[in-house]
């Protein structure tokens, strides 16, 4: 017979031994559940921030001109939808919020009933901080959109052509480049601003102003002190995921459909003086883009690492990709003669021809609606988020009456007074 002791000794063995086979079960259990957990979320990470944040609704964007701002006002307009949110739009039958005139409150439609209670702003203005300040609330998030002045001035040239009396009257971009103060003349002024640092003018300062360093240095740190976040229009994609990640938004926000973009055909091709002479002329806007360019790495460094950054703009691409299959019937943007429903044909302007959408037949109500609202041109959208907002105003005449009050109706809008 064994004694008492040994038999006491085989028990604790025995719950001993129970314990770690307990122990190495859960430890199973808690890699396998981790091991899923990495699963499930690798599709979802890319949608999730790492830090918990809520998405930022008060948004001013300054739109600039020539810099794919058409694109980033439509993002804009979707977002204000999505959430209910109030946009600050140009009065009466204003398609812009006074520009090219220095911004007013009073510029903004219903601002003496609303007052500081905007959400979103973001149709072209000149900027002039004070009066956007009484529009928009204290905690207004501010960015906007640079773009290289090389290719800019170029897509001004011939977007400008018929209007600016600076390039009307040159032969081509390389010609008026090889000696723009031949045509360029000073009393024309206000209506050459496009001929010359068009950014700099947009943010609210002297496009003629000398290129003086101390100046220079002024405006740059006065503009950062107005402007939370600065993209830049050749890194479209990556200024995307950049405004996701600070704004807090989802990927479908800042997914987007190019906008306003002009066929290639009617691209003129810069000579190498050229391309180095606008450096000269447009000195302003070539250094306001060369810091703000440096700030845009460093701030993409410090939120998102490039590693990251190039896995996001990967699936912001694959993303948009699905939506163009989805929506789109020929899977790309189309010259202006070939976009079928003329209530989605872009505004023509100058030499260019700027390309738009033509939208599957057989779709669904709502995707219908979803895919409509991507492909909805700047002042076309203006005008329908118009007559939601103020449905007891006279709609905004854009030269296509017919054609765009039929499809007003068909997108439900209220009946003004």
């Amino acid at each position: 017979m064994k004694s008492p002791g040994c038999t006491s000794r085989h028990i604790k063995c025995l719950i001993i031994f129970s314990l770690c086979l307990g122990v190495i079960f859960l430890s199973g259990l808690f890699h396998m559940k981790n091991k899923n957990d990495v699963i499930s979320k690798s599709h979802e990470e890319l949608l999730i921030p790492s830090t918990p944040c809520r998405a930022k609704t008060n948004v001013m964007f300054l739109k600039t001109h020539k810099t794919a701002s058409s694109t980033v006002l439509n993002i804009m307009f979707r977002f204000a939808e999505r959430y209910n949110l109030t946009v600050a739009l140009p009065a009466g039958q204003l398609v812009h919020l006074g520009y090219p005139k220095t911004f007013l409150a009073s510029f903004v439609e219903e601002f003496q009933v609303i007052g500081q209670n905007y959400n979103i702003m973001c149709n072209h203005l000149r900027f002039n901080p004070s009066e956007v300040q009484k529009v928009m609330a204290a905690n207004t998030f501010y960015f906007s959109i640079l773009r290289n002045p090389i290719p800019l001035l170029e897509s001004s040239y011939v977007y400008y052509k018929d209007s600016v009396p600076a390039f009307r009257i040159s032969k081509d971009v390389n010609e008026y480049l090889a000696s723009p103060m031949k045509y360029y003349h000073p009393e024309d002024y206000k209506q050459n601003i496009y001929a010359r640092n068009i950014m700099w003018f947009d943010f609210g300062y002297d496009n003629n102003a000398e290129d003086n360093k101390k100046y220079i240095q002024a405006v740059l740190k006065e503009i950062e002190q107005n402007f939370h976040l600065i993209l830049i229009a050749d890194y479209f994609d990556e200024s995307m995921i950049l405004l996701k990640h600070i704004l807090c938004w989802d990927l479908d926000d800042v997914i987007y459909f190019k906008l306003n973009s002009r066929s290639q055909d009617t691209v003129q091709t810069l000579t190498l003086k050229s391309k180095e002479r606008i450096k000269a002329w447009c000195s302003l806007d070539w250094k306001l883009y060369l810091h703000f360019n440096q700030s845009f790495w460093r701030r993409i460094e410090e939120t998102i690492g490039f590693e990251k950054l190039e896995k996001e703009v990967n699936h912001l691409r694959m993303r948009q990709k699905e939506l163009m299959e989805t929506c789109l019937s020929d899977q790309e943007a189309v010259g202006k003669d070939h976009i079928k429903n003329k209530a989605l044909l872009p505004f023509q302007s100058g030499a260019t021809d700027i390309l738009g959408y033509n939208l599957k037949q057989d779709l669904d109500n709502r995707t219908l609606r979803t895919c409509q609202k991507m492909v909805m041109p700047e002042l076309q959208y203006t005008s329908y988020l118009y007559a939601v907002q103020h449905p007891h105003k006279k709609r905004k005449q854009l030269g296509l009456p017919l054609l765009w009050t039929s499809f007003q109706e068909k997108m439900q809008l209220p009946t003004p007074n």
